[in-house]
């Protein structure tokens, strides 16, 4: 976040509350049962282009899920104009990336169990 303007960091947060509320709309049997968080959103000085961070659960589904997120993301992105139409003049194109930091988290846990 540092370095990010302002305007940045709104949009960021607003993109990350609609991509949010858009993947849940769509369901887990969407995504073949895995559940889908979006985790941050960072956003490009210009505004054109979205890192979206997903983080996906069970981690046995995670290479299916993020398949299925990659495939959806014109739809996704199509979903996200409708809704962002009012603020942005353009809707930014959508790179998602998986967020890992939960199986971090998970292997530290395991690996103090030992």
């Amino acid at each position: 976040m540092e370095g990010e303007s302002t305007r940045q960091q709104k949009v960021a947060r607003q993109l990350q509350r609609d991509l949010a509320e858009i993947i849940r709309e769509k369901g887990t049997a969407v995504f073949g049962g895995a559940m889908i968080s979006v985790t941050a959103v960072r956003i490009s000085p210009d505004l054109s282009v979205a890192k979206v961070y997903v983080s996906i659960f069970p981690s046995s589904k995670v290479k299916e899920a993020f398949a299925i997120v990659e495939a959806s993301a014109k739809s996704i992105r199509g979903e996200l104009g409708r809704r962002v139409s009012k603020q942005l003049r353009i809707v930014p194109e959508l790179n998602f990336l998986i967020d890992d930091s939960l199986d971090y988290v998970e292997h530290i846990d395991e690996l103090l169990k030992k």
